[in-house]
């Protein structure tokens, strides 16, 4: 049924519910308990067009088409000019959605006056804006700041070094650290495959989109070890392959590897490939060593290309699992899955910062 492409997600849900009802409540088909029915409950949301991972493929000020954007953004050409600014330099994509996000409500908050007129007089009553009227935080303010900076050199030749601005004072804050026993609780509260992402974030360490991410070449059970490719500053980096997760990881990627079959004899199959691989490697899209390891549980058509892919399941989908996980064991901490990267085995230094983030799996 995910193959025909045709399904919502609240459908797909729909369907899944009802045969979990009829084969393990209604029926109590010992073969249906041992299905891992969260996940393909779960896991069928469709990639929107503007996510980092395929952004990309979208031209660089398509997201000034979006529907929250379109109508206040035609009258500023200049956002266009920064998108593709942004693109040429190679940042990564949420640094350029966020990047014109707010030099557009730059502008919209100058509305009335050229854009060559703008100045740093404009700029500073914008970040005394948000901190007053808006009541950001300094982080918030500093992002703002930076895309504007940005805007004012590079596309407005503008520089701005040596100027004073109105900024808030940055504060240190201490993250959320989990204990031991807390992480025993929490990921014994998570099966299947969302328990295997969970468990493979705190045992290496990897953010969400780098463990989501992942594809089947960036595992090598030999080595004891998996390649985190495109990270944070897009920089590539190995981890340790945690000896708790290593049979669950391969039994997982046999589950993928029968899924992918399956796909390839339907006529799909296919996978977004990053930076053009996709026209240098014709084929390669179809091969099992670019397959993500976690996809998702339903095909999509790509928005650009009308082709059929299998993407990656979305992040958001194991942010929900993790936070009723944490509310199932008990644990009356802020959860996100970001905060399975603190580590608990060492103190906290001084700084806030943690001491050496070893692998206490």
């Amino acid at each position: 049924m995910s193959r025909e492409g045709k399904w919502r997600d609240w459908q797909f849900r729909q369907l899944v519910d009802a045969l979990q009802l009829l084969l393990v409540e209604l029926a109590d088909v010992k073969a249906a308990r041992q299905v891992d029915w969260d996940y393909w409950r779960e896991a069928g949301a469709a990639l929107p067009a503007d996510h980092p991972t395929i952004a990309r493929e979208q031209a660089p000020e398509a997201r000034l088409r979006a529907p929250k954007l379109a109508a206040s953004a035609a009258g500023f050409p200049i956002l266009a000019t920064l998108a593709r600014t942004l693109r040429t330099r190679q940042y990564s994509i949420r640094t350029e959605q966020t990047y014109v996000d707010w030099c557009h409500r730059f502008l919209r908050h100058c509305e009335g006056k050229p854009v060559e007129a703008l100045g740093p007089a404009d700029l500073d009553a914008f970040l005394t804006h948000l901190a007053v009227e808006r009541s950001v935080s300094p982080s918030t303010q500093s992002v703002a700041l930076s895309a504007l900076v940005f805007l004012f050199r590079e596309v407005l030749e503008q520089p701005l070094d040596g100027l004073k601005l109105s900024r808030a004072r940055r504060r240190d804050r201490l993250p959320v650290v989990l204990t031991r026993a807390e992480v025993e609780r929490l990921l014994g509260c998570m099966e299947g495959t969302f328990g295997l992402i969970a468990g493979l974030l705190y045992g290496t360490g990897m953010r969400l989109l780098e463990g989501i991410r992942l594809r089947v070449g960036d595992i090598d059970f030999g080595h004891e070890s998996i390649l985190v490719r495109n990270g944070k500053g897009d920089k590539d980096r190995v981890v340790p392959l945690p000896k708790r997760y290593r049979s669950d990881l391969a039994e997982h990627r046999k589950g993928v590897a029968a899924l992918h079959r399956k796909d390839l004899a339907a006529g799909a199959g296919r996978v977004y490939l990053p930076y053009a691989l996709a026209r240098k490697y014709p084929n390669a899209l179809r091969e099992w060593l670019w397959q993500y390891v976690f996809p998702s549980t339903q095909l999509s058509r790509d928005p650009k290309s009308g082709q059929i892919r299998r993407q990656h399941l979305h992040e958001s989908t194991l942010g929900r699992r993790i936070h009723a996980a944490a509310a199932m064991s008990g644990i009356t901490k802020r959860m996100t899955s970001h905060v399975l990267r603190h580590y608990s085995a060492y103190p906290i230094m001084p700084s806030g910062r943690f001491g050496p983030a070893l692998n206490p799996l």
